[in-house]
């Protein structure tokens, strides 16, 4: 059984401006297998992240998970990698991926392979295991305001300095307007829906 992540991205374009000492780094905005979606992943509160960033079909929703109360909630900024933790001594991290065309969630890995490629692998069980590869299409993300608050999660070399008293639930201060497509991953703008998804109430949330 060949698991079929809901995740997918256009095979058109590339983050070309890549160097080797980013290769372990699985942060950044990956285009998946199938071509519906692009996946943004994040370090939040010490572990690995991933929600859904761009659609090809806008307007999806959640309408095949079990519980009735998530049918309708957006497939866009759905959290779509949980909670994956580092493996000791290895550049692969453990946790689960959801997959919202059968609603289930699987054990998973994802393994950063080169600097412009992600393999993500599930299992039902410990068996029945598949697979797909992601292609970069946005560079690593720096840690975030939610990220550096995380406890024990390394602050970020060069990061700009934190406003006083802001938290995790806090609204982004208002900006001055962008240019269309000016907006950075990591940046909530017109081009940009989902903005820092550490800031996500599902992630946000995460009990630990």
């Amino acid at each position: 059984m060949r698991l079929a992540l809901y995740t997918g991205i256009i095979l058109a374009g590339g983050y070309t401006c890549l160097t080797p000492a980013l290769a372990a780094d699985p942060t950044g905005d990956w285009r998946v297998a199938d071509g519906v979606a692009n996946i943004r992943v994040a370090q939040c509160n010490g572990s690995m992240w991933g929600a859904v960033s761009w659609e090809k079909q806008p307007g999806g929703r959640d309408e095949n998970n079990p519980d009735a109360s998530k049918k309708n909630r957006p497939t866009l900024g759905m959290a779509t990698l949980i909670d994956m933790k580092k493996k000791p001594g290895a550049d692969q991290w453990e946790g689960q991926v959801y997959n919202a065309k059968d609603g289930q969630l699987y054990s998973a890995t994802i393994t950063p392979a080169g600097s412009d490629q992600l393999e993500i692998k599930g299992c039902v069980m410990g068996f029945l295991c598949g697979g797909e590869t992601w292609t970069r299409v946005g560079p690593p993300i720096p840690l975030s305001t939610a990220n550096a608050m995380a406890k024990g999660a390394p602050k970020s070399a060069g990061a700009a300095p934190k406003a006083a008293g802001a938290t995790v639930a806090a609204a982004p201060a208002p900006a001055a307007p962008k240019s269309a497509g000016a907006a950075k991953p990591g940046q909530k703008g017109a081009a940009d829906p989902v903005g820092d998804i550490c800031l996500l109430p599902e992630i946000a949330g995460f009990a630990h």
